[in-house]
Parts: structure tokens; C-alpha cells; sequence
């Protein structure tokens, strides 16, 4: 599958869309990102089962705001529509090949019971211990 480039009309249908999708936030200028460019297009040819997308920060200036996107290139993985990485800087083939495969062996009901604790926390509805 080639990639996608993502913007603020078509992110939200990509991403609650698909159960697992691979975001670079890049921009032309900027040297890293285009030295992980290739390295990014030759995982989205091994791993065709998932959905690799790009989001160019110059062009979607809103997008990454949204995501408080300091650095780039910033690689996100977006899994059942949690989001469980992000982190900048290019990575290579191995390390890029090792995450995925650390992705893919998450247990994503683990995290979504995970992320209903922490939105429980947040609103003050979690049961404290004892109660």
C-alpha cells in the first residue's frame, strides 16, 4: 500500500478507520525527515496489512498543533484510535522494523481498559481502593 498523505478534511475518516496506522509528521526542509522518507516508504511495501500515512507539517499547520508536534520528523502510531507512540526523530530500518512489531503484539484491550482509567481519574469517577 503507497502511502497517504493526511490532512485536517481526511484525518479523522484515516485514522478511525483503520485499526492501525503509522503517521510521519515531516516537512520538505528538513534533512532527517527526508532520510527517513525512504525508510519509511520501504516499511509501508513490507507491511501492507497496515495503514502508513504523512502529515506535512507545513502544508497542515493545524494538524500538528493538534498533536503539539515540536520536532520533526515525529513518528505516531495509532492503534483502535489510541494513540500508544510518539516520539521524534528518524529512525532506522531495524529500529523502525522492531517498533512495529512491538505495536502489533500490544494487547489493545489492555490499553483501552488503561485509557478508561485514566479518563476515570480525570473526571474524579474512579473508585479509590477500599471504597
Amino acid at each position: 500500500m503507497s502511502t497517504i498523505e493526511l490532512t485536517k478534511d481526511n484525518f479523522d475518516e484515516v485514522v478511525s478507520g483503520n485499526d492501525f496506522v503509522l503517521i510521519d509528521f515531516w516537512a520538505s526542509w528538513c534533512g532527517p525527515c527526508r532520510q527517513f522518507g525512504p525508510v519509511y516508504e520501504a516499511a509501508s511495501e513490507r507491511h501492507q496489512d497496515l495503514v502508513f500515512a504523512k502529515v506535512d507539517t507545513e502544508a497542515q499547520q493545524e494538524l500538528a498543533a493538534a498533536f503539539e508536534i515540536q520536532s520533526i520528523p515525529t513518528l505516531m502510531i495509532v492503534r483502535e484510535n489510541v494513540a500508544i507512540f510518539a516520539q521524534p526523530g528518524a529512525l532506522p530500518e531495524a529500529a523502525l522494523e522492531d517498533l512495529i512489531g512491538q505495536a502489533r503484539k500490544l494487547d489493545m484491550d489492555e490499553v483501552h481498559k488503561s485509557v478508561a482509567a485514566q479518563q476515570a481519574g480525570q473526571t474524579g469517577q474512579a473508585e479509590q481502593p477500599g471504597e
